[in-house]
């Protein structure tokens, strides 16, 4: 065995293993995507609540609204932000024991004999520390941002006492909590907790009987309430204020905000429901031919063909560990950290540009690596990183994106299940969401429905799922390959529904045997999301 074989299995590969565990056992503790995604979602439902159709009289138009909105949707909205809450809750208890667990632990570590030379930090324990404080301070603010909305759905269904309920004991635990949520360097001392108490209080002013209005109140509003929450609140002190200048403009403004926000609940429901339900149709049909047919129907077609695979186990090996792990984990990250560039700290389109740079260097590293491993295999047996304009390519692509998408969901749906709004997700995805600048946006479109398709493609069903017919047959060589397309993503949550859509992929790629069909499908998937998210994010 050479020294470069020993090197490879022996010492890179364990690495990689051991850090891709760490990683994802680290996302662990983070808040999955898609709590935060049906919030939004809620948002925008609540800003349409204001709708009205232009003939109310109108029972189809009604019926449209209904389908929209739901029968009750203030009732909806109220059990989407408590289960929000009872989740944040949770977290928030975890961290606060493991803080605890933490410094006791500290406490009784025995003290050296000698007097040792002061360190920058203590030990390991300290980061930790400071990253539960961190984030017990993040989970602290967003429970108190909750608890302002849930205050506020409640009193607009009458149940005021419950309302200043929430509200009063916001309060009592910002003035507990005190001690706890300036564990962070660095930090204004409890400034978000005393605006949030303060909202609180005039929250409940205006809810009170008999009603009190404090003089900040307008101010506090407007900075710490957004959308249908904020124009409600607005709304309620404008009218004790009775200045109806303000409240027809508040009223228009709401309108206006209502219309835009059915348009986008339409968009978001609409067309990813029509392409489901062509996707459920197009699986039926197809599973219905291959027991009808058998090897000649559609889905069967190449099922069982491998490709002819000139290299070995070693080679995949390389590829993977040098290629791509070594070179998005740590060569890439280690380079754009000693080149003098300016970091994107705040700058929402340096950070788009940032994600950009590093994809494309991260990817041709691993195409290099890829290219010049099985450079002396050329020329290749047929079917190899086939690319075909004029074939049915487009067909199997849209066909694959539309059946994917009842499958993936379904997946999804049993996924939120088992990890309960925990898991981490892809940070790409909550820069997105958060971004509403349209030269960012563009910038993130050309990263994930451009260069991570045609790379991602290229190398986990151009290269993987072929070269595992070498050892496995095609099924078996879709649903692996499928499986470290997830692992790839370093998120815990992702894994099941990216394997879903891996699975749907290879499919793909061994039917079709031209990349055009997977790279469209991975592209459409990922506009799809592009463009979820941003509808959802402009109206929050």
């Amino acid at each position: 065995m050479t020294i470069k074989r020993l090197v490879l299995i022996f010492v890179l590969t364990p690495i990689a293993i051991l850090l891709s565990v760490t990683s994802l056992f680290s996302s662990w503790q983070e808040p999955q995507f898609q709590s935060r995604l049906e919030l939004y979602q809620t948002n925008i439902a609540l800003q349409a609540q204001a709708w009205q159709p232009q003939n109310s009289n109108d029972d189809n138009l009604t019926a449209i609204r209904t389908a929209i909105l739901g029968e009750q949707p203030l009732e909806s909205a109220t059990n989407q932000y408590q289960e929000a809450r009872n989740s944040v809750q949770a977290n928030l208890d975890k961290a606060k024991n493991k803080l605890t667990q933490l410094r006791s632990q500290s406490k009784i570590t025995p003290v050296p004999p000698k007097p040792l030379p002061e360190t920058p930090t203590n030990n390991a324990s300290g980061g930790q520390q400071q990253k539960l404080q961190q984030s017990l301070k993040q989970l602290q603010k967003l429970l108190n941002e909750l608890d302002l909305r849930l205050g506020i759905l409640q009193a607009q269904q009458g149940q005021t006492d419950t309302a200043l309920k929430i509200w009063s004991e916001l309060q009592k635990r910002v003035e507990t909590d005190k001690p706890d949520i300036n564990l962070v360097p660095n930090t204004p001392p409890y400034a978000d907790s005393n605006e949030f108490a303060g909202t609180a209080a005039v929250l409940s002013g205006l809810w009170s009987d008999p009603p009190r209005i404090l003089p900040n109140a307008q101010q506090l509003i407007q900075k710490n309430l957004e959308g249908w929450f904020r124009s409600t609140a607005l709304v309620r002190l404008y009218k004790l204020q009775q200045r109806q200048e303000a409240l027809s403009a508040i009223q228009t403004a709401q309108q206006e905000a209502a219309n835009q926000a059915v348009l986008k609940l339409a968009l978001i429901g609409t067309i990813p429901t029509l392409a489901a339900l062509v996707g459920m149709i197009l699986l039926i049909s197809l599973c219905v031919q291959r027991l009808l047919k058998g090897k000649v129907a559609l889905l069967a077609q190449n099922a069982d063909v491998p490709w002819s695979t000139p290299w070995n186990g070693e080679t995949i090996l390389q590829v993977f560990i040098l290629g791509f792990f070594f070179m998005g984990q740590i060569f890439v990250p280690l380079f754009l950290s000693i080149i003098p560039i300016p970091r994107p700290a705040g700058n929402v389109r340096l950070q788009a540009v940032y994600v950009l740079v590093s994809y494309l260097l991260v990817a041709s590293g691993a195409l290099l690596v890829l290219y010049f491993s099985i450079k002396r295999f050329f020329p290749l047996p047929e079917f190899w990183f086939r690319f075909r304009l004029q074939d049915k390519w487009f067909l199997w692509g849209l066909g694959g994106y539309c059946a994917a998408l009842p499958i993936v969901v379904l997946v999804s749906l049993i996924n939120q299940q088992l990890w309960q709004g925990q898991g981490g997700s892809n940070p790409l995805l909550q820069l997105a969401l958060e971004s509403q600048d349209g030269v960012a946006l563009g910038i993130f479109f050309s990263t994930a429905a451009i260069a991570a398709p045609f790379f991602e493609e290229l190398l986990f069903r151009g290269f993987l799922l072929p070269s595992l017919t070498r050892y496995l047959p095609v099924w078996g060589a879709i649903i692996t390959s499928g499986l470290l397309f997830a692992i790839a993503h370093l998120s815990l949550s992702e894994i099941l529904p990216l394997t879903a859509l891996g699975i749907v992929l290879g499919v793909v790629y061994t039917r079709s045997r031209n990349l055009l069909a997977p790279m469209l499908l991975h592209s459409l998937w990922n506009s799809g999301t592009l463009l979820s998210l941003f509808l959802l994010g402009s109206g929050n």
